[in-house]
């Protein structure tokens, strides 16, 4: 592997870049929403086709010479030779959405064909909104690769602008964009994410694939900068248990379940019900960080091929320890599939209820639709938050108290 640092440059052909080419980047964003592009410009680095901007509202370049594929580690699939003679130059960056400074960015880097990493980090930055990762560009007929870890100003909309794009009005209602023309398209480009904002929005989606939607990947994050309650325990037995060196806010992600045949069932840290992907529920929890301060936060896994097994799921979280309130949280669900717009939902409101259902992923005749709950459950006497969340939506599961071991 060639590490390389800020401003080195190389020919793939000398570092062994085969195609196809895959670019791969890893943000460590913490709490915060950071969007992944590729702009395609120009000899005078201007995005003259705006095909060429490929992001979570456009997949995939005209003749498929540039595909992303969202998930926890971004990924970008070049094949050079399909592009243009226009396309001079590719330039890879991230853009916060939202809240936040490039600053507050911890240790990240690209990776280029697992043949060249490039490290970098918000120690590099100030109060920038997005980076200018790295670029692919054409030189005497020749690729080559740069990596630049240059800060920007503003976000991806500045950004769209500075390589002369023209962004679009937003839509009242947000919907996946449809896929691109195979002839030049007029229009400019949006920027919407399809966002519910509000309690019962819902944005139904078709299947892209022979076989189903693809890997579902379902990811709760919050501000882990925020300043928890001091823990409660100190002493030799806070030290036994875990509670004096844990300080960070830990919420946990889960879903209840109903199967196609009828079955139901949770998916959860507590109890240690992980699930399972490629059997049944073909729902499946990543390993639960007991510290709450993992950059990645709590990530829950859906085997899209096998979505008709499924009648709906319920995504929900709760606070196992560390946030006073719902507002200290500042919490963003994702929800990200191959070649579909990513779906985000915002826990707003809540008091110092424990448990919020975020949303409800439901198999109607074959498509998957999505609709924003954001309703807060408090423990009521002897029933838990869970069995009250449980009466609401119907699953009809039996309850007993749950630990983590």
């Amino acid at each position: 592997m060639n590490e390389f640092s800020r401003g080195q440059k190389g020919k793939l052909a000398d570092l062994g870049c085969n195609l196809p080419i895959t670019v791969e980047l890893d943000i460590a964003a913490g709490g915060m929403s950071v969007d992944v592009s590729c702009f395609g410009v120009d000899s005078n680095d201007k995005l003259s086709d705006e095909r060429y901007m490929v992001f979570y509202n456009q997949l995939a370049s005209p003749e498929g010479a540039v595909k992303l594929e969202l998930g926890d580690k971004p990924r970008f699939t070049l094949n050079l030779e399909a592009l243009p003679a226009s396309i001079m130059k590719l330039v890879f960056v991230a853009a916060i959405d939202g809240n936040g400074t490039m600053r507050t960015i911890g240790p990240s880097a690209l990776t280029l064909s697992s043949t060249v990493r490039f490290a970098w980090s918000g120690a590099d930055f100030q109060d920038e909104k997005a980076v200018i990762v790295g670029e692919i560009y054409r030189k005497d007929n020749v690729w080559r690769f740069g990596a630049v870890g240059q800060g920007f100003n503003g976000g991806l909309s500045s950004l769209l602008a500075h390589f002369g794009g023209a962004e679009a009005a937003p839509a009242a209602t947000p919907m996946p964009a449809p896929a691109a023309a195979p002839v030049p398209a007029a229009k400019p480009v949006s920027l919407s994410k399809v966002t519910l904002d509000k309690r019962g929005d819902k944005v139904s989606l078709d299947k892209r694939g022979a076989r189903g939607f693809g890997p579902i990947h379902v990811n709760l994050n919050w501000n882990q900068n925020a300043t928890p309650p001091a823990p409660a325990k100190t002493g030799f037995l806070a030290k036994l248990t875990g509670a004096a060196a844990s300080t960070g806010i830990d919420l946990d992600l889960g879903c209840m379940y109903e199967m196609a045949d009828g079955r139901k069932g949770l998916v959860q840290a507590l109890g240690n019900a992980w699930g399972e992907l490629d059997r049944p529920p073909f729902i499946k929890l990543a390993a639960d960080d007991r510290t709450g301060q993992t950059k990645e936060g709590e990530n829950l896994h859906i085997n899209g091929d096998h979505f008709n097994d499924i009648k709906r799921a319920l995504i929900f979280t709760f606070i196992y320890k560390g946030a006073p309130n719902w507002s200290a949280t500042d919490a963003v669900v994702s929800i990200k599939m191959p070649d579909q717009a990513p779906i985000e939902v915002r826990l707003d409101g809540g008091g110092n209820q424990m448990m919020c259902g975020i949303a409800m992923i439901e198999n109607v005749g074959g498509s998957l639709q999505v609709t924003k709950l954001v309703d807060y459950f408090a423990q009521d006497g002897k029933i838990s938050a869970h069995e009250m969340m449980d009466r609401k939506f119907g699953f009809g599961l039996r309850w007993t108290t749950g630990r983590k071991d």
